[in-house]
């Protein structure tokens, strides 16, 4: 079973058992398909998977392949990112981890992607988000709205429910860039370039 969010709507994840378990946040995509003589490998599309977190405390950061900042599920921020689909052909796509035994740690988690490499064509990338936890319906969020050509896309925000549960809601929202995206949600982090 799966619920499918519509944009501003809001689920709370359920717990299963004492503990909020592994919440897992994958992304999955779509490549154009080659045709002939002409496909063009500029087409292809690169989409990375990332949050901007903020902690108790206020402590903030991003989780992303791009500056090499992968997270930790031992230690904060309690997310990591398994690694880089820099292709799409993954069928697992690209996925985030949160340690749901430290939520108590964890305030709210923005869940973004961007396109890396290629045109900013979201239809053809196809993006679905799938939030997966013990106990809970698989909740699915996807990239639906299709006339932006900006790189950046917040998809998903995950806000700590009196430290027992995530509430999730569908944003999709796109922008410019990180600056942008940061800006629209508060989370006053200072960006400088990175690369991977």
């Amino acid at each position: 079973m799966a619920v499918e969010l519509k944009k501003g709507q809001k689920v709370n994840l359920q717990k299963k058992g004492a503990s909020l378990g592994e919440v897992l946040i994958n992304l999955n995509w779509s490549q154009p398909k080659k045709r002939g003589l002409f496909f063009n490998r500029t087409q292809a599309i690169d989409l990375d998977l990332g949050c901007l977190f903020e902690l108790e405390g206020g402590y903030k950061g991003c989780v992303q392949a791009l500056g090499n900042a992968f997270g930790s599920l031992q230690q904060p921020p309690f997310i990591a990112l398994d690694g880089d689909d820099r292709s799409g052909a993954n069928a697992a796509g690209e996925n985030l981890r949160i340690n749901g035994d430290q939520i108590a740690l964890i305030k709210r988690v923005l869940v973004y992607t961007f396109i890396y490499e290629g045109v900013a064509n979201w239809q053809q990338a196809d993006g679905v988000v799938t939030v997966k936890c013990p106990g809970s319906e698989d909740v699915i969020v996807r990239m639906d709205e299709y006339g932006s050509k900006l790189g950046m896309c917040a998809i998903a925000l995950l806000e700590n429910q009196n430290n027992e549960t995530f509430s999730v809601q569908k944003v999709v929202q796109f922008f410019q860039s990180h600056p942008d995206m940061d800006r629209a949600f508060n989370w006053g982090l200072n960006w400088k370039p990175g690369r991977k």
